[in-house]
């Protein structure tokens, strides 16, 4: 895995939290007991992702915005 360092600003896109649901359970799915979580800011493509190769009856993926913070 490649870790690249950016300057974030203002004009950044904002950052999204992407869940992999259980639609049986509607609980987030888990591997390791670890929920499974994806941060993206491209939330869309993250969620085609972890949705690859799984049957939407059983799963859906869930996206919501993370707060941000400005500083002055």
């Amino acid at each position: 895995m490649t870790i690249q360092s950016q300057q974030i600003g203002a004009s950044s896109p904002p950052l999204y939290s992407v869940r992999l649901i259980d639609r049986r359970t509607g609980q987030v799915h888990r591997v390791n007991g670890a929920p499974l979580l994806a941060l993206s800011r491209e939330p869309e493509a993250a969620a085609a992702s972890l949705l690859e190769g799984r049957d939407p009856a059983l799963w859906e993926a869930r996206i919501e915005p993370l707060a941000t913070r400005t500083h002055q």
